[in-house]
């Protein structure tokens, strides 16, 4: 096996392949759908969701529901572990039955529920890849009730990085800066308090991911891009981004592609808020 290969079954399902097993459920039941749609900046998700959605898909607000509040943990911490199995059970996830998360199209929340979900133990959760622009059926203005679900977290299924694993990381393997070129660079910093990267860190977008039509691309070509970042020439291979919600869609990506990835969840905005964290600035990889 290579190097932080993954054994998981393939993460994404297209439209098609959604469409079909709602149609004739598996043994586990119909897939149980979350609407995450979310922009970073943008207007809150619900509206758009109200608008139409998936059949039988219950919205899951990000920033309430799949993180913490924000602090010194960062804009996006990871939520507390009850507060968030208790939203998952009211959203009707069960331990037995799959789960496909899908957003506006950008990938980002649906991964981060993704990420969660399979960090807090629940065995299958996939991505509906090209989000809601992808779906080709009929959208529905009901709200449903789902019955409660009985999905208990328990984490440690996917590996997660605190800052100091992460510098580890950046010094001995490989720490993927998911952020656009120009914040790892430290040209511009829109959000966090300070411009630049983990020092070590090699940058990685997350626009290098997917096709214009905001699908992934196929494990072969994902594959060949982490290959060529070094991600198989290493022990341990790393992923942050500003607030730990578009490096939990290169994690994905990673996944995909067979290879495992540990999620520094506090990502930028946890390490630019500590004056003792070094920043580097520039292109090189310092």
């Amino acid at each position: 096996m290579k190097p932080n290969a993954s054994t998981d079954s393939n993460p994404l399902v297209s439209a098609a392949e959604l469409a079909a097993e709602l149609a004739a459920p598996g043994p586990g039941g119909a897939p149980v759908l979350l609407d995450v749609r979310w922009e970073l900046g943008g207007p809150p998700g619900r509206p758009a969701y109200e608008a139409g959605h998936l059949p039988g898909a219950v919205y899951v607000d990000l920033d309430a529901e799949l993180a913490g509040a924000p602090g010194p943990r960062g804009r996006h911490p990871l939520p507390d572990l009850a507060a968030f199995g208790a939203a998952m059970r009211a959203a009707g996830v069960r331990a037995e039955a799959p789960v496909v998360a899908y957003d506006g199209g950008q990938g980002w929340a649906a991964a981060r529920a993704w990420w969660l979900l399979r960090w807090a133990g629940h065995p299958d959760v996939r991505v509906l890849d090209g989000g809601l622009a992808a779906w080709r059926g009929e959208l529905s203005l009901e709200v449903p009730r789902p019955a409660p679900g009985d999905f208990t977290p328990v984490p440690g299924g996917l590996p997660l990085l605190d800052a100091d694993a992460a510098a580890a990381v950046a010094r001995s393997g490989l720490l993927l800066d998911a952020r656009a070129g120009e914040r790892y660079r430290g040209e511009v910093e829109p959000i966090d308090p300070v411009a630049g990267h983990v020092p070590g860190a090699v940058s990685a977008p997350t626009t290098g991911n997917v096709a214009p039509d905001g699908r992934f691309l196929p494990a072969e070509a994902l594959a060949a891009r982490f290959k060529e970042l070094g991600a198989l020439d290493t022990p341990e291979v790393g992923v942050y981004c500003g607030s730990g919600v578009s490096a939990a869609h290169e994690v994905l990506a990673m996944e995909v592609a067979g290879i495992k990835a540990a999620l520094y969840a506090g990502s930028w905005s946890e390490w630019s808020r500590d004056p003792s964290r070094p920043v580097a600035t520039g292109a090189d990889r310092g």
